[in-house]
């Protein structure tokens, strides 16, 4: 078991309901950097969402209208990324997390919510097996290694000012979620939830390459029930391509109209919409019936669990069908938000002055 920091009183802070965009003060913020979509969680209350698509390169773009372009520039190192409404290179690599594509994905995010020329104290995350070694001991080299990533400067490749980012921290992931749901905001100050605080309380939070699964239990992390499975939505999407290609006979088809056809369950091909649902339906049951085996095999029926909590992004494309799977689970409010809203709160309330607590 990994004992879980919490203030004794998160009531001694004073909620900070904004923070002036001309002060000097870094502007915390809470970074979910999911292989598929990147997530922010500002002090304002805003949640902002980016596609994690980039690719190495310039755009190659002219841009008759400049107000209204769709995909940037940023240079880290000696490298260039283009990076938003491109036909991306995948992001499901080991070391992505470390990447300058993941800086470079990282900053557009934050020139997206208005952060230009500021100076931001991050906290981001980590999946729990990249946390965690099964014993429950850090592995503090991939925790230093993912920190300093994000120190590291990118430069908008435009008149933009870049954002900077100058304190950053790495919690578990799924972890950040029971934050989320520990502390809670009332009377306009964040207060701390005894009896959830003492529940044994389960996270299971699916993303893009990965799922997690953490238990906590009178703040501590039980590990033998806690872990990561490399099943995602990103699973889903590359069924989807291959499907898609099969039926249409393609070679290949971009990420862009991927994600698109995955919302809507329909394909614009060769001027026309083509139906998609099927194709859809198949790809979820298969990612569907692997979350299911691996999740029972990691918490069994829940029976001695006071709440399974679904989070993640994954959790809001397949709702639907993981709305039965335990009689005492939630799928949280904004569930794709959870990560970021308790790496957020992590870094206002928790967090101590050290780099990375």
């Amino acid at each position: 078991m990994t004992a879980i920091a919490l203030p004794p009183d998160l009531s001694a802070h004073t909620r900070q309901r904004s923070e002036a965009l001309t002060t000097k003060t870094p502007l915390k913020i809470g970074i979910d950097d999911g292989f598929a979509v990147t997530k922010l969680a500002l002090p304002d209350g805003r949640l902002i969402a980016c596609p994690s698509r980039a690719e190495i390169g310039r755009a190659h773009v002219t841009w008759l209208n400049p107000g209204q372009r769709t995909i940037h520039e940023y240079q880290t190192e000696n490298s260039i990324y283009s990076v938003g409404d491109v036909d991306g290179a995948t992001t499901r690599f080991e070391g992505y997390a470390c990447s300058g594509m993941n800086r470079a994905i990282v900053q557009h995010a934050l020139q997206c919510a208005g952060l230009e020329g500021l100076d931001v104290d991050a906290v981001s995350g980590l999946p729990v097996s990249a946390y965690y070694r099964s014993s429950g001991a850090k592995r503090s080299s991939a925790i230093n290694d993912k920190q300093v990533n994000l120190l590291q400067p990118v430069t908008p490749r435009s008149e933009a000012l870049p954002v900077a980012c100058v304190a950053h921290r790495v919690i578990p992931e799924a972890l950040a979620a029971w934050y989320d749901y520990v502390i809670a905001d009332a009377d306009g100050a964040p207060r701390l939830n005894r009896e959830r605080q003492h529940a044994s309380i389960a996270v299971v939070d699916i993303g893009g390459r990965t799922t997690d699964i953490v238990v906590v239990r009178d703040q501590g992390v039980l590990h033998r029930s806690s872990g990561s499975f490399e099943y995602g939505l990103l699973d889903v999407k590359q069924a989807l391509a291959e499907a898609i290609q099969e039926r249409f006979d393609l070679g290949r088809i971009s990420d862009r109209v991927l994600s698109q056809a995955l919302r809507q369950k329909r394909v614009r091909l060769y001027g026309r919409d083509y139906d998609l649902t099927a194709e859809v339906t198949t790809a979820k049951h298969e990612l569907v019936e692997r979350l299911y085996a691996e999740t029972r095999r990691q918490l069994g029926s829940g029976t001695e669990l006071e709440r399974v909590l679904f989070v993640g992004g994954g959790t809001v494309a397949l709702a639907e069908h993981v709305v039965d799977w335990f009689p005492n689970q939630l799928i949280v409010a904004e569930a794709a938000f959870a990560n970021a809203r308790g790496m957020l709160k992590y870094g206002r309330y928790v967090a101590g002055e050290d780099a990375n607590d």
